[in-house]
């Protein structure tokens, strides 16, 4: 199966339409290029870091999807349901004992059947208040529309970290 028949493989894109179509056809291509890349990896492999830098496949895949559930959470209730599961930050970019690949991409793929439902159904001009954090402007707020927006860019820029790990690992990549 190739990296096209893997990421339209996703339940269709059904009675979206324009820009719901649009976000969602766009989220789903870039999780298909991040769970491309562990396709035929070991355990031992999405543990292993490739550069001077923390990251793995494994720690890759699991903050994608941890990332995408928290900012579900946020569309769903605002900074205060977002903050209401505690983050692990020390494990958060790698496996730990006990976890696998296919877990990691089972829970992967709960959270984005959860967030494309959210994508269908929300409000996209409806607006949040962000959290209080040191990287978010004090007072500012975001809409649906824009969350939905960074869960893409966020899962883009690190598909994009996991080819350059897997390139490392095995001289394999996602595209080229």
């Amino acid at each position: 199966m190739n990296l096209i028949q893997d990421r339209t493989q996703a339940e269709p894109v059904e009675n979206l339409t324009g820009e719901r179509a649009d976000l969602l056809e766009t989220l789903r291509t870039h999780r298909g290029f991040l769970r491309f890349t562990v396709r035929g990896i070991t355990e031992e492999q999405a543990r292993t870091r490739t550069g001077a830098s923390e990251l793995t496949l494994g720690g890759l895949i699991k903050h994608v999807a941890h990332t995408e559930a928290a900012w579900a959470r946020f569309i769903r209730g605002g900074a205060e349901e977002m903050e209401s599961v505690e983050a692990d930050w020390s494990a958060e970019f790698r496996m730990t004992e006990g976890e696998t690949v296919e877990g990691l991409l089972a829970e992967y793929a709960e959270i984005a059947a959860a967030t494309d439902a959210l994508v269908a159904t929300a409000d996209l001009d409806l607006a949040h208040p962000l959290p209080v954090a040191p990287w978010f402007e004090v007072g500012k707020s975001r809409s649906v529309r824009r969350v939905l927006l960074h869960i893409i860019a966020e899962t883009a820029q690190h598909a994009g970290h996991a080819d350059i790990v897997r390139e490392g690992l095995d001289g394999q990549k996602t595209m080229g």
